[in-house]
This record gives structure tokens, C-alpha cells and sequence, in this order.
């Protein structure tokens, strides 16, 4: 390409000069203008108005070279930033907008988590389905369960479940098999599970944190597409921040569903007892309820606890201020024969039983419905009963066997925790033979009880009580009375109580134990060099001094060989 440029523009002379110069064929005419320009006006240039003559020349190639070297290296740099601050801003955007996106995400993830059905529902219908027992018998009155057994407390859970019951947060405390979360099944599949989600607790706070997270379908933001630019793990963090950050998202998303629908959120949590009693256990509780205490202030969300130790109410009573306790204990005579017919008629519709057989049942395994379901479902419920009760006093035994006073030293703490227990199941058996009536033909077996305080002091032990109630040996109700787990295992403590030499064989092991702590209590001091011989004969003595707190003496102590008043005795020789 040739370009006709000029050289310079004189005043005294009208005519111009014209340089070719010949360009590369990939400039673009724009830049020959901005070269010309910086030639006419640049340091090399001549200015307007001069004369070609007036100043010295120059070497002209080497001026163009210089000039390009330089023009195409600003444009090269202009070029590069220009696109980097495109890439820059370009990327910038689209993190920004994945990043409002995923927040976005994150909400609707959870609000589904809350929509109608849950998989709690659905297991516990595929269990059912699988074991032949469907939980809504076709042909019912108005979509009923025929089978169902109907506690008194179902009213008070359907009431929470549905969002009736607002502005407080619920502990559901009983016994192993009263049916707390069959009762809690049953008010959500009332309402289909809508704006509910339910999980189950366990002691390592990491499985804790992934249950959680189901229940809520919420990640912890290990979905994230930032973490793959990241060299560490997903989660740089411990599991209570974890739980945390899923209640802030949670919160958020029940004030977004109030603005819409006006309901509380409901969030179930079964079997608390599991959490450890422990700092990071207590820690847990402790953020449950303030969250709890926070949302049922402002009916944006209603927590269930589902716990069968008395610890787990302990432990919250002392923040609780809205917080309700739900009893459930074992079924009365009535309505347990009731159940027991029932579950009968499920597994053996062809059978009818006698008042006297379902008495008989009750009398030896009481209202628990869990012993009920499983007596109904054998061919000979007496022989059950009687397998039921063997198997609560093994269990007794092997967790709280004693000894006697042949037992080694090394297991003193064990049988320190085997002898209260068995000091507390002998003052259960006293106080049920010194009851007036411990049977009622009408509302049936009236189980004794011990205050807290009292079965404390008859155990001399304050702190085996918490490991009896998880070990299901003995029970505390929400009123801290200490009972037996349940009929059959009282009726266990009543055939070992009143095995023959029960009462001399225990003595003798708690006997045992305070001789071997005696022991350890005990120091023995040996003297030496006692026996000098001066003059023909034996002397040598210590003499102590006992001295006070203060330093004052307060006595001496000698010790000296006392002499053999009887030479014959003597063996030296």
C-alpha cells in the first residue's frame, strides 16, 4: 500500500514535498493518519511555519523504525488490557450471577424438603407394606385406620404437627415402645407431611450434620461450583458451625413462607436421647434451644424433641422458658386389652381370645404396646409373656450382676455400679409390698416409685441413676420419679428379690466392697533398724511428733521393741 504523506510545510516555499512510504498491507488507514500527525508534531518532526533548510536532517528510516517500535508497543499493551479487563469483568459477572443463583437454589432446595410427602412416610409405609400389615385397611370409615390404636395423648401431637398449637416447642418423654414416634407418624400422614421434616439424632455430630442436611436437602454448600477452585476440602469447618449455617438458611426460608402462607414450619427431631452427654453433645442441645426458644417466639417454626431419657429434660429445663412437656407412658388396662384384641385380629383374624387370656397377658407385660404387638403376633401369648420376661431379667443381670464377697478387687467398680442398682431394685420391691394396692382391676398395675432425691440417697450414688435410665433398667418421668422400665422388668426385680439368700448375698458383696475401699484407704508404714544391740541387750525406738494444721504439736509417738518377758519363746537359738 503507498502512501503519499508530506514532509513538511513551508511558509516561504507554496511547494510541498511528499515522502512515499510504503506500509504493510495489515495497517489500517487510520493509524497512517495518527502517524502523520505524530511527524508533523512529534520531536522529529518539523513544526509549521520552519523551513526544510533551517534545521539539520536526519536520518529518516531510522526515525520511522523507532516511531513503529514504539506505536506498536502501546497499542500491544492497550490491546492486552483491554482484554483482560473484559475477561475480568466478563467472569466477574457470571460468578456474581451463579453465586445469586445458588443462594436462590439453596431456599427453593429447602422449601421443598417441606413440600406434601416425606421419606419418613414413605419407609414406614414400605415397612409396613413389607411385613403384610398395611397401616389404612381399604373399606374403612371415612379413610381410617382400623388397626390403629388411639393413645390419649394423639390429640395433643396432631395439634402440634398441623401447626394448630403455635408459639411453644415440644419434648415428647417416655419409655422404649410407647409409641411416641408412631403417634408423630400418624399426625404427618394426616396432613401429608406438609411443612414438616423429620430426622433421627445420633451421637457423632458428623453423621448429626449429614442427617440434618437430608431432612433439609441442604448441601453445606459442598455443591458449591467455587470449592472446585479451592484447594481444600469442601467444608474447612466443624460440624456445629455446619448445623448453624443450615438453621440461618432455614430461618430464612420460614419468614419468606409465613410472608406467603402464615403456617409454622414444623421440625421433628427423634430419639435426642442418642446425642452423648458431653460438651460437644450439650453444645448441640444448647443451639437447638436457643433456636427453638427464638422461633416459637415469633411462630416461625415449631421443634420436637423426641427423646426416651430423663437427661435430655434436665438438660433443656434449665433455658426453657416455652417449652411444653408431653408425657407418654404405658396404656391402662382398657385400652391395652383393647389393643391387644386388635393387634389379635391383624395376625389371626380367625382367633378370638377370652377376657381371662387377655388379662393374663396384661397382668405380665402391662400396657407397653411394643411387648403387645409382639405378643399378639405369637401363636402361644402366655409362652411370650414368660420369653419377654426372662429376657428383661437377663438383661438385668448381665448389666447389674453382683459377686458376693469372693469378688476380686479389680472389678470394684463395676460392682460398686451392679450393688446400687440391686440396693435400688430391692427398695422398689419394698415399697410395691408396703403399697396398699399395686393392682387395680380397672386401671391395672400401678408400678411403685421413688423420688429422684431419694433413690439417689438410697444408692448413696448420684451419678449411676443417668446410665440406669439409658440402659432401660430403670425409668424417670418428666416429674422425677424413679420407677422400673416397665412391668416385665419389675416383675424381674420381684423374682430376684425374693430368691433365697438374696438379701445376705448382697450384704456380703456390698461388705466386700467397703473392705476392699478400707484397703485402699489404708497405709501401711514400715519401721526398720529397730533391733540394735547395746550391752547385751535389744534397744531401739522412734519417737513421732504429731503436729496440727498449724504446726502446733499436739502429741508424740513412740515406737519401741517391746521385750520377750518369756526367754523360752525365744528362736535365735
Amino acid at each position: 500500500m503507498h502512501v503519499l504523506r508530506p514532509i513538511s510545510l513551508g511558509r516561504r516555499r507554496s511547494r510541498q514535498r511528499y515522502h512515499i512510504d510504503i506500509l504493510p498491507r495489515y495497517r489500517q488507514p487510520r493509524f497512517c493518519c495518527i502517524r502523520y500527525a505524530s511527524q508533523l508534531f512529534g520531536p522529529f518532526g518539523n513544526p509549521l511555519g520552519t523551513d526544510e533548510e533551517d534545521e539539520p536532517q536526519r536520518p529518516r528510516s531510522s526515525d520511522t523504525e523507532t516511531h513503529s517500535r514504539l506505536f506498536d508497543t502501546f497499542y500491544k499493551m492497550f490491546e492486552s488490557a483491554a482484554t483482560t479487563f473484559a475477561s475480568i469483568a466478563v467472569l466477574g459477572l457470571a460468578g456474581y450471577s451463579y453465586h445469586r443463583y445458588y443462594k436462590r437454589l439453596v431456599l427453593q432446595k429447602i422449601e421443598n424438603a417441606f413440600q406434601p410427602g416425606d421419606p419418613v412416610l414413605e419407609l414406614a409405609a414400605l415397612g409396613k407394606s413389607a411385613t403384610g400389615s398395611s397401616t389404612h385397611i381399604a373399606g374403612g370409615e371415612d379413610g381410617k385406620d382400623q388397626n390403629w390404636i388411639l393413645r390419649p395423648e394423639q390429640d395433643k401431637i396432631d395439634a402440634i404437627v398441623n401447626g394448630t398449637d403455635k408459639g411453644k416447642y415440644h419434648l415428647i418423654i417416655g419409655e422404649k415402645g410407647t409409641g411416641k414416634s408412631s403417634m408423630l407418624l400418624e399426625a404427618m400422614r394426616k396432613v401429608d407431611g406438609e411443612g414438616i421434616s423429620m430426622f433421627e439424632a445420633h451421637a457423632d455430630l458428623e453423621i448429626f450434620r449429614i442427617r440434618l442436611g437430608k431432612a433439609l436437602d441442604y448441601e453445606y454448600h459442598e455443591d458449591y461450583i467455587g470449592s472446585l477452585f479451592s484447594i481444600r476440602g469442601p467444608r474447612d469447618t466443624t460440624a456445629l458451625l455446619d448445623i448453624e449455617r443450615a438453621f440461618n438458611k432455614l430461618e430464612k426460608l420460614a419468614m419468606q413462607r409465613r410472608k406467603r402462607r402464615g403456617g409454622p414450619l414444623i421440625l421433628i427431631m427423634n430419639c435426642t436421647h442418642l446425642i452423648r452427654d458431653d460438651d460437644d453433645g450439650r453444645n448441640l442441645l444448647e443451639l437447638m434451644q436457643q433456636r427453638a426458644e427464638q422461633w416459637a417466639a415469633s411462630n416461625l417454626l415449631t421443634m420436637v424433641f423426641n427423646s426416651d431419657d430423663y437427661w435430655v429434660y434436665e438438660r433443656l429445663k434449665r433455658y426453657a422458658t416455652r417449652m411444653e412437656v408431653v408425657p407418654v407412658l404405658d396404656l391402662p388396662k382398657d385400652r391395652a386389652i383393647a389393643a391387644l384384641e386388635k393387634y389379635r385380629r391383624r395376625y389371626f383374624p380367625e382367633q378370638t381370645l377370652s377376657s381371662e387370656i387377655l388379662s393374663q397377658v396384661y397382668d405380665q407385660v402391662g400396657g407397653r404396646l411394643a411387648f403387645l404387638n409382639r405378643v399378639a403376633k405369637s401363636s402361644n401369648m402366655i409362652h411370650t409373656c414368660e420369653k419377654i420376661r426372662e429376657a428383661e431379667k437377663t438383661w438385668f443381670l448381665n448389666k447389674c450382676g453382683i459377686l458376693g464377697k469372693e469378688m476380686d478387687d479389680d472389678v470394684m467398680d463395676q460392682q460398686k455400679y451392679a450393688s446400687a442398682a440391686m440396693v435400688l431394685a430391692r427398695a422398689l420391691v419394698k415399697a410395691q409390698n408396703q403399697m396398699e394396692a399395686s393392682y387395680d382391676p380397672r386401671e391395672g398395675h400401678k408400678l411403685p416409685q421413688i423420688p429422684l432425691y431419694k433413690a439417689r440417697q438410697i444408692m448413696t450414688r448420684a451419678d449411676f441413676i443417668q446410665s440406669y435410665d439409658h440402659d432401660n433398667i430403670f425409668t424417670i418421668d418428666s416429674r422425677a420419679n424413679v420407677r422400673a422400665d416397665s412391668v416385665p422388668m419389675m416383675n424381674a426385680f420381684r423374682e430376684i428379690c425374693s430368691e433365697p439368700g438374696f438379701d445376705d448375698f448382697l450384704e456380703a458383696t456390698l461388705d466386700r466392697i467397703s473392705a476392699i475401699e478400707s484397703l485402699n484407704r489404708t497405709k501401711e508404714l514400715t519401721l526398720k533398724d529397730l533391733w540394735i544391740e547395746q550391752r547385751g541387750e535389744i534397744r531401739g525406738k522412734y519417737l513421732a511428733v504429731m503436729k496440727d494444721s498449724k504446726g502446733r504439736d499436739t502429741g508424740t509417738l513412740e515406737f519401741a521393741i517391746k521385750p520377750n518377758e518369756n526367754p523360752e519363746d525365744d528362736d535365735t537359738g
